[in-house]
């Protein structure tokens, strides 16, 4: 069929005339009868009509053609109905690796531009806010942005907020919504401990995995650990100075009574767990003992942990014996 199919393009493009046959012909005599039709203008027409060229002018001529009316752009409403119009993104960036981060770099740059050269307060003057972290920001905007330029882009953010409060446009709040963190941990302020009908402040603390809960009362110095003595409850004369140094610091052993709840860990966190747990009750009372208490280092809470044991080690850190042989 490859052949006769060749044949009748060869034909045709010689410019012969095949006889004309039925309607219905089969595939190879279809190609036989393809053809090149001259007209006086020299217009080439392909046809598949065994007809004359004559009567497919007269065809042509019998029907009237006709244009499409022109489009009035002022009378369509809802330009969303024109299917034909080419979708342009909202983006400059939408075709790039990380349009959503492109995006805001080129707004801060273009507000650094035009606010740049406004008054600036010391750093020790501006508010305080913590920014997100690099894989925070990739988790938000869901691109894989590099560490560089997200370093530049935090020093152009940094750069605009230590402008004087009262000259900052409202256009800023919205550019750096982006970059501050849910929470601001710089705004947050503890529930102040309350003392109850009693005359008790409760104070938490935690150290490792212990957690102590020391109620503080105004008293003659009496301590009861997990209703034992202290003695009892802490062998270690080191253990016994920890739990009661919030006291010793500020002078106040024989003013206050201490009961306390003490679980988990060892001696040595729940010891220092009581420690910030009494200084805690011991700022409800006297809310001015803070300073001397954070200078005993009995406020801040103290993050450190065991180092968990890691394959191919001995323990945290340490390397098994190296043997030549």
């Amino acid at each position: 069929m490859m052949a006769s199919s060749r044949l009748g393009i060869s034909t045709a493009l010689r410019g012969l005339r095949p006889s004309a046959r039925g309607q219905w012909r089969p595939l190879d005599q279809q190609f036989r009868a393809l053809r090149l039709c001259n007209d006086p203008k020299s217009t080439r027409c392909l046809s598949t009509d065994a007809g004359s060229f004559e009567d497919f002018l007269k065809t042509q001529q019998d029907q009237a053609i006709q244009a499409a009316p022109e489009i009035n752009l002022a009378d369509i409403v809802d330009f969303r109905n024109i299917f034909h119009a080419r979708a342009v993104p909202v983006s400059p960036s939408y075709f790039s690796r990380q349009p959503r981060f492109n995006d805001s770099y080129l707004a801060l740059q273009k507000l650094m531009q035009s606010y740049g050269k406004l008054p600036v307060v010391s750093t020790s003057e501006v508010e305080r806010v913590a920014w997100k972290s690099l894989v925070e920001f990739r988790q938000m905007v869901g691109e894989r942005v590099k560490a560089s330029d997200y370093v530049k882009c935090l020093e152009i953010v940094k750069r605009l907020h230590r402008i004087h409060p009262e000259l900052k446009p409202p256009i800023f709040v919205e550019a750096f919504q982006a970059f501050k963190r849910d929470i601001q941990p710089f705004t947050n302020k503890p529930n102040p401990i309350r003392i109850d009908w009693v005359g008790r402040a409760l104070g938490i603390g935690r150290r490792k995995s212990s957690v102590a809960r020391a109620y503080v009362v105004e008293g003659n110095g009496e301590v009861l650990i997990n209703g034992k003595t202290l003695a009892d409850a802490f062998g270690r004369v080191h253990d016994r100075e920890s739990a009661v140094w919030a006291l010793r610091a500020t002078d106040r052993l024989d003013k206050y009574n201490v009961w306390a709840l003490v679980a988990g860990g060892g001696t040595t966190g729940q010891a220092e767990a009581l420690t910030l747990a009494i200084a805690k009750g011991l700022m409800a009372h006297e809310p001015a003992l803070k300073p001397a208490l954070r200078r005993a280092g009995c406020v801040t809470r103290d993050m450190r942990r065991v180092e968990r044991k890691k394959h191919g080690r001995v323990k945290a850190r340490k390397m098994p014996t190296w043997v030549k042989r």
